[in-house]
Parts: C-alpha cells; structure tokens; sequence
C-alpha cells in the first residue's frame, strides 16, 4: 500500500480558533494573538490547551513553539517544525506534517498555526518582498508580491486567454460571501463590479479589489487522530491528504518557470488524487488561497475544476456561490474579503463549512479542498471531509 494513501483519515480537525483585527490595530503582539488563537482552538475542540504537544507554521512565522509554551501551560513539547518559504505555499504542507506527526505517533494534539501583527514585525508584505524578491528583480523594479504576481497574472491573460469575466466572477463572489458573514472584513458591504472598475489600479493587470487583504491576527487548528477526534466536542473534520513542492521546471526565484502562465499545482493535485482515490468532480465547496484573483482561478485549472477553454462559460457568479451554485468557492469571503492572516482563515472556513457552521453553507458538503500559495516557489493543496471516503 502506498504510505501517503494508508495515512488518509489518520488525522482529524477538532478545533478552530481566530481573531482577526484591522491592520495595525491589535491590541496584543503576535506572542499574545496566537495563544489566545491556540486556546480558542482548544475551547472549541474541549481540550486543555496544556495537552497540545506539537506545533507546526509556515510563511516565517516568528512565534517558535518553546516561546509559547508558558503560557499554554505546555506538559511536554513533542513536536515542532516550520515549512520553509516565505509564502503561503506552505499552508496545506503544515497540514501534511501535522498529519504525519499523528499518524506515526510523534505527537498527540498538533495545532497548525499563523499568526501576523503589524506592531510586532512589520507588514506582510514587506516580509514576503524580503523573503521572495531576490536583488536582481528589485534593481528592475520588481519590489512587492502584487508586482511579481503581476507579471504571472499578465501572461495567463495574453497566454491563456484568462477571462476578464472570471476575474470579476470570483471577486463578486468573495464580497458576496463576505457581506452574509459577520466575522468577515467586508461584512455588511454591498459590492457591485462598479466599485470593483472605479478601484484603483495596485499593479497592472490588478484593480484594489483583486488583492487580498492585510489583516492584524492570528489563526490556529487543532489536529488530533481521527479516533480522539470523534470523542471530542466538535464534528471530526478529516484530513483525507495534503501534498506539496513543485515539478520540475519550478520554483526558482528569478521567476523563470517553465510554465510561467500557471500556478504550479499540477503535481500536487496529481498526488492529491491519487492518495484519495477521489477526483475534482467529487469536490463539494473549494477555499482558494487567492493573493490575487487571477492566481486564484489559475489554481482552479490546475486542480481540474475547470479549464481555460471552459472558464468563461464555468466561472460566472451564480455558479460560485452558496448555497446553490454547482463550483462554490471562498464561503467566507476568503483572502480578498473576509481578511488575511497569510490564509489560515481559508482552512479555518473549510472546517467551519464542513461542520456546518458556515455563515454560507454548501447543503450537504461532504469534501472540501483547500488550497495554498499559488504561484509560490512550492505550493500546497489538501482535501478534507466528514466522513470517511
């Protein structure tokens, strides 16, 4: 049996924990927000925060496991590691490793974890130019994500005829979620695509509206064997499988991939299927980790849920939104407009929606993909479900 596919199920969500506040406004560090995070996640599930012992994070996070440990009470730290890159591209990988610290026993109750705080260091955006923009591209004037992004984003439009009409579909699509859900930045907001076109311009092709949010926060999910999980207070989420990296071909930092027009999920969603035995039609509600909406539609593509051909005539608005559409994607108004804390909400909003807690729910959504950091050095993708399939 294939090791990845005999892990599937292993692993279970029990708890989700959040806070969220605009940027710059917190009133505690990134040390206090992703410990409230962290016991918020174990008050959902019913466990002593003092049980968890194992922590993974992703994207730099600056908040190291032993520096958390007084004041989560820790009993014993068993397991701690961090995804390398400086994107989210790392996300459903942090999941990946949670899973595989449970499954083979390293570590009873892992909490995956991402935490951003302004006053404590700096701007994500500045971080990620740091961590990805290497000198070469800065002395060409290549200094923020919305700028590199930009150039992928161009070529998908004059390369793969990426549809002006999608773009808009999605980003409706996202305020429309967020405007019915009251943890959501843009609850309330009655957006139409003339607030979206008198948008400013961030970095051509991208409009204001086309990028995700910078939030104060922080956001925790706790992991446990599936067995646990079922004795807990919450609905087991399952973690069916994650995988990530890149293909040949991908991932160097001078922007030079071999396919620069997509978003470098072929692989992944290759091994994401093969691990599950599941395919894109059996996907009921899709979370995309969209830092722009055109890397998030490419995502799409590269998990198969539609095709450039077919785009246009696939992602229209109706079709994305809950609770009737037939591709539902980002209930909660995902990066662009229920906020952005590097996308931990958007795994936090799978696991929601999967319990039945969404402020849009699926009717009855049974599997749910998440995806992470498309067009990152590496990236990351993973299906969870309520059910054993």
């Amino acid at each position: 049996m294939n090791a990845a596919r005999g892990m599937k199920g292993a692993a279970a969500a029990a708890g989700v924990g959040i806070l969220q506040f605009k940027r710059g406004m917190s009133p505690v560090g990134e040390g206090g927000a992703v410990v409230r995070a962290i016991v918020a996640a174990c008050e959902d599930a019913g466990l002593d925060p003092s049980e968890v012992d194992g922590f993974v994070s992703y994207g730099d996070d600056h908040n190291q496991p032993d520096r958390l440990m007084g004041d989560l009470g820790t009993r014993e730290l068993r397991f701690t590691t961090a995804v390398w890159g400086g994107g989210a591209g790392g996300l459903l990988a942090a999941f990946e490793l949670a899973g595989m610290a449970i499954a083979t026993g390293q570590a009873e109750a892992v909490v995956v974890y991402r935490a951003l705080v302004q006053g404590t260091n700096g701007r994500l955006s500045a971080a990620v130019a740091a961590h990805h923009l290497s000198n070469h591209m800065a002395t060409a004037g290549v200094v923020a994500p919305a700028h590199i992004c930009g150039l992928r984003a161009q070529r998908m439009i004059e390369e793969r005829h990426l549809p002006q009409s999608a773009i808009e579909a999605l980003v409706r699509a996202d305020y429309y979620h967020a405007s019915r859900n009251p943890d959501a930045v843009a609850y309330g907001n009655h957006f139409t695509l003339d607030d979206y076109y008198a948008s400013r311009r961030v970095a051509g092709p991208f409009r204001l509206y086309d990028a995700s949010r910078e939030n104060d926060g922080a956001g925790a999910v706790l992991m446990v064997s599936a067995e646990r999980a079922r004795d807990l207070r919450k609905k087991p989420v399952y973690l069916l499988a994650a995988a990530s990296g890149a293909h040949k071909g991908w991932g160097d930092t001078i922007e030079n991939d071999d396919d620069y027009s997509a978003t470098g999920f072929k692989s992944i969603a290759r091994r994401l299927w093969e691990r599950t035995g599941l395919g894109p039609r059996d996907v009921d509600v899709t979370q995309l980790y969209e830092n722009f909406s055109h890397q998030g539609l490419s995502a799409l593509v590269d998990h198969g849920l539609t095709t450039w051909e077919s785009m246009a005539e696939d992602v229209v608005f109706e079709n994305l939104i809950a609770p009737s559409g037939w591709m539902p994607v980002n209930t909660s108004g995902g990066n662009l407009a229920q906020g952005f804390i590097h996308g931990i909400n958007v795994v936090i909003e799978g696991v929601r929606q999967l319990r039945g807690e969404s402020a849009n729910p699926v009717p009855d959504a049974k599997i749910c993909l998440v995806t992470g950091g498309p067009g990152s050095p590496i990236n990351s993708s993973a299906l969870f479900a309520n059910e054993l399939v």
